[in-house]
């Protein structure tokens, strides 16, 4: 029986860019998914890029700022790989009350309205971050999964994996149909990846305005956050719910949403909505990543990434590839160890 080097279980933008720098370095990779690969939470994102957003956890945030720099890099190898376009973009501009990062500068109103002549900030302090990237996730996904199999990746979807079980040389994977053998075996299940980790809802929609260039940038304010695409849609998102592995697209969650963005944007208001959705976060109790060995030997965990696994995919790939060639990873990950979540439990 043939032995991988690496068996990853998800097929999401962690696992197929893992994937792809583990490729990268020599290892022979077989990724597989429960179902379509990239087709749950990773082309379900808004595709903010953030290092400093308001909402991430302090302990995060060395990784989103690595993860960040590492973007422009990350995503001319995708594209050139795979010959596709992911629809990168820069520049975001802040409307919370108080900028929690350092922005390029605050600026005036008559600034703002240069800059986004659509936007009524409703007398908000604003900051701009000119910096600040963002991408269509779903091509992203696209471009990550044509990139890997170019590689000479193995993605096979619709081969879930049910059990692992190692003997301390190797891991045996099992699927409902097939037993597969790696020397080291990775979690990137997302929201399916087991307790402690669990679903957390969101719904959004693409808007379609009809002038093309509405928006220039990402516009994050506390109701809601607008990112405009090239082809001229504009997505406004995102609840957050704890409903299990509910899917379900609610019409009154979608018409909030779309009287969010109006009154920043009027011209929304009279936008069509093209398309609606849910997809469903990895969360945990901390709000934090799982990152790390796991107590079996060879079995990995690199999940709960929450709000941020697209931004977070090229710093936990390398993260992840460094502890399983048993280097020592250049970002301490110690706030992140799956093992946190034991001592939690024994400490009751």
């Amino acid at each position: 029986m043939k032995v991988w080097d690496v068996i990853i279980s998800g097929a999401g933008i962690i696992g197929v860019s893992l994937a792809l720098e583990l490729r990268s370095r020599g290892a022979d990779v077989l990724v597989l998914d429960s179902a379509e690969p990239g087709k749950e939470a990773s082309s379900a994102a808004a595709g903010m890029l953030s290092a400093v957003d308001p909402e991430t956890p302090l302990q995060l945030r060395t990784l989103t700022r690595a993860s960040a720099d590492l973007y422009p890099a990350f995503v001319e190898k995708l594209e050139r790989l795979s010959g596709m376009k992911t629809d990168f973009r820069s520049g975001a501009i802040d409307l919370f009350q108080t900028s929690q990062a350092p922005a390029d500068r605050p600026i005036s109103e008559v600034e703002l309205k240069a800059l986004e002549p659509a936007l009524d900030a409703r007398g908000c302090k604003a900051f701009f971050f000119a910096g600040e990237n963002s991408v269509d996730p779903d091509l992203l996904m696209q471009a990550a999964i044509q990139a890997a199999r170019t590689a000479g990746v193995e993605l096979r979807g619709q081969t879930g994996v049910q059990q692992m079980e190692s003997d301390g040389a190797h891991v045996a994977v099992m699927t409902a149909s097939d037993r597969f053998l790696a020397r080291a075996v990775v979690n990137c299940q997302g929201a399916w990846a087991g307790a402690p980790v669990r679903p957390r809802k969101g719904q959004m929609l693409y808007l379609q305005p009809r002038e093309r260039e509405l928006l220039r940038y990402v516009l994050r304010a506390p109701e809601v956050y607008l990112v405009p695409r090239s082809s001229g849609k504009i997505l406004a998102g995102a609840t957050v719910e704890d409903v299990g592995y509910d899917k379900t697209v609610v019409p009154q969650a979608i018409e909030q949403l779309h009287h969010s963005a109006a009154g920043y944007v009027p011209a929304l208001g009279a936008a069509p909505v093209v398309a609606s959705w849910a997809g469903l976060r990895p969360g945990t109790p901390d709000d934090l990543p799982i990152l790390g060995a796991t107590k079996e030997r060879g079995v990995f965990s690199a999940t709960g990434h929450f709000r941020n696994g697209i931004l977070l995919a090229p710093i936990t790939a390398r993260i992840m590839a460094d502890l399983i060639a048993g280097k020592g990873p250049a970002v301490d990950i110690s706030v992140f160890s799956p093992e946190r979540f034991e001592e939690t439990k024994n400490q009751k």
